[in-house]
């Protein structure tokens, strides 16, 4: 299965909790990674903010790995249906570009849509019962 994971979640899942999972899985091979650059982009600069104080070597780290088990995408296609907060479009982009079969994101931006071209839009909870199973 081929996915875009939000930021949000991203961040949350590396933090921990419940939603460390989804790396767990992501690890594991459940499921494909599928991001941009201006995913990867985002990814980087939220970690590194001073609040979660993550030391520089556990970011290059995840970084590397991120390298190595993620499917990088270049979206051919500018995707303007966000029109409230147009940077989440990079997440469609990047599905449709890497055909991927699902978005997975916290924000209510993206989770209003519910889909885009048949690609579901589904909390990190829906994404995590849809692993177990």
């Amino acid at each position: 299965m081929r996915v875009v994971i939000d930021t949000n979640i991203m961040v949350s899942a590396y933090l921990g909790g419940a939603l460390k999972a989804i790396i767990v899985s992501w690890n594991s091979g459940k499921f494909t990674l599928v991001v941009s650059d201006a995913i990867s982009n985002e990814y980087h600069d939220v970690l590194r903010r001073s609040k979660f104080q993550i030391e520089q070597t556990e970011l290059d780290d995840f970084f590397a790995f991120l390298l190595d088990k993620a499917e990088f995408v270049i979206p051919l296609e500018t995707i303007n249906v966000i029109t409230n907060d147009p940077s989440d479009n990079k997440f469609i982009e990047a599905a449709i570009a890497g055909k991927a079969k699902l978005i997975v994101s916290g924000d209510n931006h993206l989770l209003e849509i519910r889909s885009f071209r048949d690609i579901p839009i589904i909390t990190a909870k829906e994404f995590i019962k849809r692993l177990e199973s």
